[in-house]
């Protein structure tokens, strides 16, 4: 039976976070070997059964994995128990063009779907609440993630200097070349182009420097906010790049869940 290697990241005891790479399932070809997505092409039957893999792992039940159908956009949805115990067709309607999720739900894993975007894991250590946020590159000129820690303030009382967060391997900056459509969307909406863009041929954007500062931004400690240095379409053989391989491949999934005492 294969098992999925997942990347780690800590963020405090009693929570486990994680990303998700290409090794360790049943998908083939472009979304070979371990995907869980059901939105891009892959067999269902291969993608459930990896879902049972990843579930198995964690030592949870596959519908206690939680994965919003996103859109780019800024939706946020709570995870109450109410919502992750419906039925799965049920569920999947309310996770409907949702871009962020949070609970505070223990043995409920939420996460997000990324193949070159950035997925950020926020954890609360004070009331044991989690986030996870897909941060293309138009959310994070939406602010996605300043949105995101509002929103654990607003639902849980969540202090933002409190706040640990991971950011989870994305396209790199080097790799990540934009149209000047793309550059002014992110000058338009106030981030500091200067720190997070450089000119080449074209212009390139860092998603994980820009989601860094904004975090910080929000009043995340730097100490406490760390963004991996995995390029997603330099190392498309372990993990998924949409760029690399096209839309119709695999996607990572970036989780982060509370251990049930």
């Amino acid at each position: 039976m294969p098992e999925p290697r997942l990347l780690f990241y800590s963020l405090g005891e009693g929570v486990t976070a994680f990303t998700t790479t290409r090794q360790g399932g049943f998908s083939s070809g472009c979304h070979g070997e371990f995907n869980i997505n059901r939105h891009c092409g892959d067999s269902p039957e291969a993608a459930e059964a990896n879902l049972g893999l990843l579930a198995a792992r964690l030592g949870i039940s596959p519908d206690s994995i939680i994965m919003p159908h996103q859109t780019h956009g800024t939706e946020i949805r709570i995870v109450t128990a109410e919502l992750a115990a419906l039925p799965r067709p049920t569920r999947d309607m309310a996770l409907e063009g949702v871009d962020a999720v949070m609970t505070d739900v223990p043995g409920v894993c939420v996460g997000v779907s990324t193949a070159d975007c950035l997925p950020v894991l926020l954890y609360d250590p004070d009331h044991r609440a989690c986030c996870a946020v897909h941060a293309g590159w138009r959310g994070t000129a939406a602010r996605i993630v300043q949105k995101a820690v509002a929103a654990m303030a607003a639902a849980y009382g969540t202090r933002p200097e409190r706040l640990r967060a991971a950011a989870g391997p994305a396209i790199s900056i080097g790799r990540f070349e934009v149209g000047d459509e793309v550059y002014d969307a992110f000058a338009a909406a106030g981030l500091p182009m200067e720190r997070i863009s450089r000119r080449e041929a074209k212009w390139h954007i860092d998603l994980g420097e820009c989601n860094r500062l904004q975090l910080i931004e929000a009043g995340l400690s730097a100490q406490s906010v760390s963004v991996s240095d995995l390029c997603t379409y330099s190392h498309a053989d372990e993990l998924f790049s949409a760029r690399r391989l096209g839309t119709a491949s695999g996607r990572l999934f970036t989780g982060i869940m509370t251990d049930k005492t």
